[in-house]
């Protein structure tokens, strides 16, 4: 299940959330993945989204604050 469902253009997109650390750091940064709804299984768009935190769980929670339209107008930056 996705963790969270937009629409940019004429597809659906399935959008899923992960934590990453990089080595020598102590902000866990967020990345975001988009696969279309029609082949989820598909070739993913990874992208880094400016969003730093501490811990994982304040991470997720400030990702849950992202308006659908900036997760929109990051994937066409990608796309384009």
């Amino acid at each position: 299940m996705p963790w969270r469902v937009i629409a940019y253009g004429d597809q659906v997109w399935h959008v899923d959330a992960v934590a990453e650390r990089p080595a020598n750091t102590q902000a866990w940064q967020l990345v975001l993945s988009f696969r279309t709804a029609e082949r989820p299984r598909g070739r993913a768009v990874w992208t880094l989204y400016p969003l730093e935190a501490t811990s994982k769980s304040s991470l997720f929670i400030q990702a849950e604050r992202i308006p659908d339209a900036a997760l929109s107008q990051l994937l066409a930056e990608r796309l384009a």
